[in-house]
């Protein structure tokens, strides 16, 4: 039994399967509409149900509260039709010719760049490239039938050696695989690209690149996609860690700054240790942001890494200016069920 969907503000329309999440359909129909992390944590796919019914399925009231949902708001990576349903929802042309596939990958290298940061090099099969935007993400399908979510940290025209960058979760199966088991030429599966976090090109304002910890990767595919052609706008990069030994490729990110006259770099510690002899930022990596940039009017912000710092900078940046929909984020969820 299958419904229809469609999308009111361009008339595109997809079927969805009975018990087949919103966003599951969507892309299966090459339609993208914002997403993220696919889990129900982001909110990147909140949509507004304009007639039809719904199965809203998990929500957090952090996500959608109360007064949302009584106004029609729901989760489209975790809602499902109960029946022909109509979508008040942005779609994004962008990425939506770039194909959804499952490959096979081999591990080409594997590197530790810090106490906790593994560098995690993958090649693909022989005349096989995967397609995607700087800033996108693929899923690790593992043995067990559950997926681990990693950005690419290389840019697009290297798309048949892909970088990752993980970082060792406690309680985690996957990244304790990585670190502890995992040797190259080891066979991994994959699927992807996800997400709609890439830098609006179309876009005429300076932008401020935001990563926590290992959100540094997309923005590192972002940076390099930049250098492959004309930087025509300011770019500010803060990169946020707790101390000096967490900015694992402190050496690239000022080599970038210093290859790119629009590119201007912050690094900022939370918890800087005494024999760091720390000179610079420390704080928040959101409130040095604001700091430097108490009026965000003029500006969109890109931002990624751990959920209460996405969350943080969705509350804080409004007060500073920053438009309604001027905010592009991938929030990293880090998993530690065992799985």
């Amino acid at each position: 039994m299958t419904d229809r969907v469609t999308i009111s503000s361009s008339g595109e329309s997809f079927t969805a399967e009975q018990d087949e999440n919103l966003l599951a359909a969507a892309l299966r129909a090459g339609i993208v509409i914002p997403h993220n992390c696919r889990n129900g944590f982001c909110g990147s796919c909140r949509a507004r149900v304009v007639s039809g019914e719904i199965e809203m399925g998990e929500v957090k009231q952090e996500v959608i509260s109360d007064a949302q949902r009584e106004q029609g708001y729901i989760l489209c990576c975790q809602a499902s039709s109960r029946s022909d349903v109509e979508l008040d929802v942005e779609t994004i042309d962008a990425v939506a010719d770039i194909e959804i596939r499952t490959l096979p990958t081999r591990v080409k290298r594997l590197e530790k760049l810090s106490h906790d940061v593994m560098f995690m090099e993958l090649s693909l099969p022989p005349n096989e490239a995967l397609r995607f935007r700087a800033g996108q993400y693929v899923d690790f399908l593992l043995r067990n039938g559950k997926r681990r979510s990693f950005s690419m940290a290389n840019p697009p025209s290297r798309g048949n050696q892909l970088e990752f960058h993980i970082r060792k979760v406690p309680g985690g199966h996957f990244t304790t695989q990585v670190f502890e088991a995992m040797q190259e030429k080891d066979m991994l599966r994959l699927q992807g690209p996800f997400g709609t976090f890439f830098l609006r090109e179309d876009s005429d304002r300076p932008a401020i690149l935001i990563a926590g910890g290992t959100g540094l990767a997309p923005m590192k595919s972002i940076i390099e996609q930049v250098m492959e052609g004309d930087c025509d706008w300011p770019l500010h990069l803060y990169w946020g860690v707790r101390a000096e030994e967490d900015l694992y490729l402190e050496d690239d990110v000022n080599a970038w700054a210093g290859r790119l006259e629009c590119l201007q770099y912050t690094p900022v510690l939370s918890e800087p240790q005494d024999s760091d002899d720390w000179q610079g930022a420390t704080g928040w990596v959101h409130e040095a942001v604001v700091n430097d940039y108490p009026d965000l009017s003029a500006y969109d912000v890109y931002a990624s890494g751990p959920p209460p710092m996405i969350s943080a900078i969705q509350k804080l940046f409004p007060h500073h200016g920053l438009e309604e929909g001027r905010l592009y984020f991938d929030s990293f969820e880090y998993t530690s069920d065992g799985a």
